[in-house]
């Protein structure tokens, strides 16, 4: 089955069987928006439970916070993405290609460049000069471009009653501005009256950096922990939930003291790529790649990624990045407050006496929680020929699968319905989620349950009254064993929280 079969199935899967709808559908849909369908919403909040669980549950040194998606610009300033989440934008007359010109390829102006027409391979051979800004098109190789526009990465709303462009409109002579100064004095009388939908969870664990130190008494090392929805306005969005303007996040920023970062680091890099590793079938398809000196951000000394082999090949899942100080000292310099760690118990490099303040450095595991969604569904998807018919199935590991158990009378009557349902409470009050179905034949109903990942399936049948016992079809093997129904709810607990 090649690659981009897989993915058409996977998105064909999530529609049909409720994992993923495209937004507004019935109005023709929103680009690059998805809602999450009831099997969806189960299995995200299965991936988000157990990374909660690793990361803050099962630790000492971390603590977690839920930040306002909304914060003020000068967090935005501070940290720099009012600056550089600006980029130019620019058409391609020839193929319709969009791209970011700062991107493109550098060629010298006026300089004669082939390309086929309408970017096709069967295209006429056109020939074209460079224009002024001294690139082309990546796509097509075409100079003939749309002139640049300025493209703003996030997502910028007003908070309040006044329109801040009804001040701008009164204040600025419109007439003796060129193009660029106008979009520039907008912008700026913009900026100045907007929030800003965040477009990572990130900044709000460096600004409330020492109210959560101190009320929860936290000591260096330690981290803080979030998930929640960021924004970025992408001018590319692909591969279905891979890339989208709105997307959840799972951050955690892990405060350390000056010259330990390395040691955190490969720590991190290690703790996250097992956590991956646990939930799949296959873990060579996950990695880790660490990065050239010229992939690095400004503010970070290294930084590894966890790269999964999705049906396109390698690509980012989760960034571990050592940031050093470079938050904190921002945010301390923008707004006047000392975000420093006193160690009491250490003496200063520098004076040898006692009492050491310094300004942590700090390691960032980041993981998107919609691509992880996605790279759990490309791992799970099963085909295969089972007595001559073809059976399709998602191999979900029990604790992320959106049901553990479907509990199935064989037919609706013998008083069958009634023990299915006894049992169903039965699961409920061990908090095991289950799903009750009587519809249809029993193989068309275990054929359903493989689709949606449920690893259990219990049958309620005719000897059931007579012994007591009832018939568990396990997922992946096809294989059936009998247990006595006062067993079953605990037989299976063991078997899906191993």
């Amino acid at each position: 089955m090649q690659p981009i079969d897989i993915m058409g199935k996977i998105v064909s899967l999530c529609k049909r069987r409720g994992f993923v709808f495209q937004s507004s559908e019935i109005y023709g849909g929103l680009k690059s928006c998805y809602d999450y369908g009831p099997l969806g919403v189960e299995l995200k909040r299965n991936i988000a439970q157990q990374w909660w669980r690793s990361m803050v549950h099962q630790r000492d040194d971390m603590v977690g916070i839920d930040a306002s998606i909304m914060m003020h610009s000068k967090v935005w300033e501070a940290s720099g993405h009012l600056q550089n989440f600006v980029d130019p934008l620019v058409d391609c007359l020839n193929c319709q290609n969009r791209f970011r010109a700062d991107k493109a390829p550098k060629i010298a102006s006026e300089t004669m460049v082939e390309f086929r027409k309408g970017g096709k391979a069967s295209g006429e051979k056109l020939t074209a000069p460079v224009g002024e800004g001294g690139y082309v098109c990546p796509q097509c190789n075409s100079p003939l471009l749309s002139p640049e526009r300025m493209f703003r990465g996030m997502f910028r709303t007003v908070m309040g009653p006044i329109d801040p462009l009804q001040e701008v409109m009164e204040t600025l002579d419109v007439e003796k501005l060129s193009r660029k100064e106008l979009y520039k004095e907008i912008d700026e009388a913009l900026t100045r009256a907007s929030v800003f939908l965040r477009p990572e969870t990130a900044q709000a664990m460096f600004v409330q950096f020492l109210n959560v130190q101190q009320t929860a008494s936290m000591k260096v090392p330690f981290g803080i922990a979030q998930q929640g929805k960021s924004f970025r306005n992408e001018i590319i969005v692909e591969h279905f939930i891979f890339r989208s303007c709105e997307f959840e996040q799972m951050e955690m920023e892990f405060f350390c003291e000056p010259g330990t970062q390395k040691e955190w680091l490969a720590y991190w890099a290690e703790e996250r790529l097992a956590w991956h590793r646990q939930f799949s079938n296959s873990p060579e398809k996950y990695r880790l790649r660490q990065h050239t000196g010229k992939e690095l951000a400004h503010y970070s000394d290294d930084c590894y990624d966890i790269e999964f082999l999705y049906p396109w090949g390698w690509d980012e899942l989760e960034g571990i990045a050592s940031r050093t100080d470079y938050d904190l000292k921002k945010h301390a310099a923008h707004s006047g407050v000392k975000l420093s760690y006193l160690d009491q118990q250490k003496p200063d490099p520098e004076t040898g006496k006692l009492g050491w303040r310094y300004t942590p450095y700090v390691v960032e595991p980041a993981l998107g929680l919609t691509r992880t969604f996605l790279s759990i569904m490309v791992d799970a998807y099963r085909e295969e020929t089972v007595e001559g018919k073809e059976r399709m199935y998602l191999k979900l590991h029990p604790r992320l699968a959106p049901y553990k158990v479907a509990v199935l009378p064989l037919v609706k009557k013998d008083g069958q319905p009634e023990m299915a349902k006894k049992l169903v409470q039965a699961f409920r009050s061990r908090d095991i989620h289950v799903t009750y179905e009587e519809q249809q034949s029993i193989g068309k109903r275990y054929a359903k349950q493989d689709e949606i990942g449920t690893p259990f399936c219990v049958t309620i049948d005719s000897d059931s009254s007579q012994d007591g016992c009832v018939t568990i079809r396990d997922r992946d093997t096809c294989q059936q064993e009998r247990v006595s129904m006062e067993k079953v709810v605990e037989h299976l607990q063991q078997k899906i929280y191993r």
